[in-house]
Order: structure tokens, then C-alpha cells, then sequence
């Protein structure tokens, strides 16, 4: 079983393995963001991703703006 420290790395891990699958920043996320109606500062979208503690719904605007259809969420028995 997780403890929430580990969730919590591993959302930090799947949200910035994206931003870096893609390619983009995190001021080129917030401009996607905007796109999209959602208002984040790079700064604020750095500590808040760094921290790793975010709702479901960020993750998902994220996911949306980077425009990403797909996501391979691991087993951690696999890894071990």
C-alpha cells in the first residue's frame, strides 16, 4: 500500500513526464492553460507540480492542454 507521500510523487511524476514527453515548459503549459480557460502563473504551476499535492481536476486541464489522449499508469508490482 501507498502512504500519500508516494501518490503524491508519483502524480508529480506522471504530470511532468508528460510536460517532458511533449517537450513543454512550464510557461508554454500555462499559455496552454490559458487556452483553455484556466489561469495558472508558470511560478505558481512550478511549485504547485513540484509539490506534487494537486486535484484531479489540474492534472486534467493539464493533460487537456498538452493535448494528451492517452496515459500509462504503471504497476507498481511491475516496477518492483
Amino acid at each position: 500500500m501507498w502512504s500519500n507521500a508516494e501518490w503524491a510523487a508519483e502524480a508529480k511524476r506522471v504530470l511532468r513526464a508528460e510536460m517532458a514527453r511533449r517537450g513543454v515548459t512550464y510557461e508554454e503549459l500555462a499559455k496552454k492553460l490559458a487556452e483553455i480557460g484556466v489561469e495558472q502563473s508558470p511560478p505558481s504551476l512550478r511549485m504547485t507540480i513540484n509539490r506534487g499535492r494537486f486535484r484531479a481536476m489540474l492534472l486534467l486541464q493539464c493533460l487537456t492542454a498538452m493535448r494528451c489522449r492517452s496515459l500509462r499508469i504503471t504497476d507498481r508490482e511491475e516496477d518492483e
